[in-house]
């Protein structure tokens, strides 16, 4: 006795479910692509708020009340023994962190009499930016002396200064 009936999937059966998954692809990328961006935001933001509180925390106990000029001298141990005030993922001017670049410098210097702990140059403020790559965000930040972190929305860039934010609304 033989069997007329064949196994398997015809190929509009097979059609149909790649074009399901098709379907579904075109439907979860674009999600997939602002979650990746709400997540390189939160990274900027937790990086403005690393680099504020370690200034803080350098100003009270390694600058005699001033700031680091630079990312560099805030990853720089004291002399006398202890930990970097901020982690080797933001030890350098211009690092890339979760598709933002991030760089902080100073407005002025302060006097030359007065030397830090770990013997960085010192300012008598400071801010820092996070501006995303291409595709990397939707908006830029940045911090100051009085530690707010601003952002703006890209393509408008953030504009501030060690004590002013030409452009930049406060996060709350």
């Amino acid at each position: 006795m033989r069997r007329n009936q064949q196994d398997g999937f015809t190929l509009i059966e097979l059609l149909m479910v790649v074009a399901i998954i098709g379907i579904i692809a075109a439907i979860a990328i674009p999600g997939l692509l602002r979650s990746r961006q709400s997540a390189n935001e939160a990274s900027a933001i937790g990086s403005m708020r690393s680099i504020s509180s370690a200034q803080s925390a350098y100003a009270a106990s390694c600058g005699s009340g001033y700031y680091a000029r630079s990312l560099e001298v805030l990853a720089a141990p004291p002399t006398t023994g202890g930990g970097a005030f901020v982690g080797a993922d933001l030890a350098t001017t211009g690092v890339v962190k979760s598709a933002y670049t991030v760089t902080m410098a100073s407005d002025a210097v302060a006097p030359a009499v007065i030397v830090a702990c770990n013997a960085g140059a010192l300012g008598t403020g400071y801010h820092a930016t996070a501006i995303p790559l291409p595709g990397g965000g939707a908006r830029a930040f940045g911090t100051n002396t009085s530690g707010t972190i601003y952002y703006t929305v890209v393509p408008l860039a953030i504009t501030i200064s060690d004590t002013a934010v030409a452009s930049g609304t406060a996060l709350k």
